[in-house]
């Protein structure tokens, strides 16, 4: 994806050009090229500009060497084809620490016959006294209308052309071949991850990533309202899919705080099984069947590789791993003075025993609307359904992930209820050989009965957080009609989303029409702190009311106020974080893939809404 920012004064405008080059899938030149890519332009006047680059290895913890050498990537490295008479330069950056490299390159041109290429000097700069490990490097120029400077930064290929064959005119001479037949072989000798550096490759690379994401994006069969913001948060979700396994990670980022100097600052750059069945309900809406088919295997892995016990880790990194040890950066400040920084999630070894029923509803939408179950896979299936039914009355730590007392959370229970009631649609729809189904029958009504009898409080009219704790609200239990637990139309849902509309002041979650998850005041979750409105539950809140507006016309014109105001809180290129401040700000991890998965379903369910209620 490309993202193009403009930057003006009285003199010039000059336009700047972000890229991971991306080819269709029907081009067979090149393999994926991990570069970051940026493109300076100036498209009128003049405009002087400044590039620092300054990496710090291992999260700013292991020390580097800088150097600025000869480009051998570049037809320009010979001296004598330089304008100046100088080579093509770039910078070096090695750690054998952390056992990494990266190296910055740039290429020159101009569009206009009569202004030439602009001339780039790379200098070194030293930020060491501000905690950097090794220097870093700049480069100051001006360009004129016309002129353009490419920079690119990656992890170089271990491989290098023969020392032979590097194109100088000096071994030009030594081998009796002209020189320039002598560049040409340098770039065949090259590997494919290696190409040598024009102007043409640049221009390439820039037409085929824009044709690659154009593309992706009409394959989208959504036709619904707010498409603009639907197709944003579907890209926004294709950027947090790690192809090699199919991963979908939860957010980029780390450790950027739910409340600005707070301490709730956490690291999301893994998968979540928790987040499955929103994702692949998400994919599956849009018809992009590959990536969801992609997901469905990493999970299906995850399942095969459970513990001895029968149970699964409640998040796993990209490449299927169970260990993600949480670590804390006593030498960064984060965010705004925003302690501690941390890597790692200490969650991944919690008992989070909702994730079971995501990932029951994640196979059987699966099932509904991709590749049947085979018989291999369903035999794992009824295994962990026949576990959740040993865990079903113990109580954990839920989807909040509080690091205080296990508890019998009530969205926890409902999410038990969904993947027990998911293996008997299974079972029942593929006619699949289920010897236990009578206790399977019994497990889930039992269960329904205990969350209506235990967890809803008749006093207040609402249900509570967990049974200890009914007096206090949680949004999450807007879940309830969303995985068919409850009606929408059910008394004791209606009344639970009531309260939870409500302003905080009033006993209520809604703030400006933004949804809190629960009182921090209130709840011990063992974290502490205060935190923003949280972007999920907002957009939970909202399609819980698009729901029951088919019984009751006034939730759904609320439902769709809601969301039109929440869609004034994505950023500049429709990208979600992960909460909202009181002041409007983003707070928390971005971009949050759970929130763009959400903000998808609840459009897709408002739309469809919309068509069979007339308001």
């Amino acid at each position: 994806m490309t993202i193009l920012s403009r930057f003006m004064n009285d003199k010039g405008v000059a336009t700047v050009t972000d890229f991971l080059p991306r080819q269709p899938r029907s081009a067979t030149a090149r393999p994926l090229l991990s570069w970051l890519i940026r493109r300076v332009e100036v498209v009128r006047g003049t405009f002087p500009l400044r590039m620092e680059c300054a990496p710090a290895f291992n999260y700013a913890r292991s020390p580097h060497t800088t150097e600025i050498v000869i480009d051998y990537s570049s037809p320009r490295s010979d001296q004598a084809t330089s304008q100046d008479g100088t080579a093509r330069m770039k910078a070096m950056f090695r750690s054998p620490e952390a056992d990494m490299e990266l190296d910055l390159r740039y290429v020159t041109e101009s569009s206009l016959d009569n202004i030439p290429d602009p001339e780039i000097k790379l200098e070194l700069l030293d930020l060491m006294s501000k905690g950097h490990l090794g220097l870093s490097v700049f480069s100051e120029f001006e360009l004129v209308e016309g002129q353009t400077v490419t920079f690119i930064l990656r992890t170089p290929p271990k491989y290098t052309y023969p020392e032979a064959v590097r194109p100088s005119r000096e071994k030009a001479e030594q081998l009796g071949v002209p020189f320039e037949k002598l560049v040409l072989t340098a770039s065949d000798l090259r590997a494919p991850e290696d190409p040598m550096l024009t102007k043409d490759l640049m221009r390439e690379l820039l037409e085929c990533t824009n044709t690659y994401w154009n593309a992706w994006i009409r394959r989208s069969t959504y036709q619904g309202s707010w498409k603009e913001a639907v197709n944003r948060s579907a890209l926004a979700l294709k950027l947090l899919i790690y192809e090699p396994t199919g991963a979908v990670v939860a957010s980029p980022t780390f450790s950027l705080p739910e409340y600005i100097g707070g301490t709730r600052n956490w690291d999301y750059r893994a998968s979540w099984i928790r987040d499955s069945s929103f994702t692949l309900y998400a994919l599956i809406r849009l018809g992009f069947t590959h990536e969801a088919n992609a997901y469905m295997d990493f999970i299906f892995d995850r399942v095969k590789q459970r513990s001895a016990d029968g149970s699964l880790k409640i998040m796993y990194t990209i490449h299927g791993e169970a260990d993600f040890p949480e670590e804390e950066l006593t030498h960064l400040d984060g965010h705004k003075g925003s302690k501690p920084v941390r890597i790692g999630n200490g969650a991944i070894d919690h008992i989070q025993l909702d994730i079971y029923g995501e990932l029951m509803d994640c196979i059987y939408l699966g099932q509904k609307y991709g590749r049947p179950l085979g018989y291999d896979m369903w035999v794992a299936v009824r295994e962990l359904v026949d576990y959740v039914i040993t865990v079903c009355r113990n109580p954990d730590l839920s989807i909040w992930e509080v690091r205080g007392k296990e508890k019998h959370f009530t969205y926890s229970k409902v999410m038990l209820w969904v993947a027990i009631d998911r293996g008997i649609r299974l079972a029942e729809k593929r006619s699949f050989p289920c010897p236990r189904r009578e206790e399977w029958y019994a497990a889930r009504d039992s269960l329904y009965e205990e969350i209506m009898e235990k967890a809803y409080n008749k006093e207040l009219g609402f249900f509570g957080q967990s049974y200890e704790e009914t007096d206090i609200l949680d949004s999450s239990l807007c879940i309830m009609p969303l995985v068919f637990f409850a009606t929408p139309a059910d008394p004791r849902f209606i009344n639970t989303l009531r309260r939870i509309l409500l302003t905080p002041e009033r006993g209520g979650l809604t703030s400006n029409g933004l949804v809190y998850r629960y009182d921090t005041n209130k709840a011990d979750d063992g974290v502490g702190g205060e935190e923003g409105t949280f972007c999920l539950c907002t957009l939970w809140t909202i399609e819980a009311l698009a729901r029951a507006g088919e019984f009751e016309r006034g939730f759904l014109q609320r439902a769709i106020t809601m969301f039109e105001d929440f869609l004034q809180y994505t950023n500049h290129v429709g990208l979600c974080t992960e909460e909202i401040s009181p002041a409007g700000d983003g707070l928390g991890n971005a971009v949050q893939g759970f929130t763009h998965v959400t903000l998808i379903s609840a459009a897709y369910n408002l739309s469809r809404m919309q068509g069979k209620v007339k308001i």
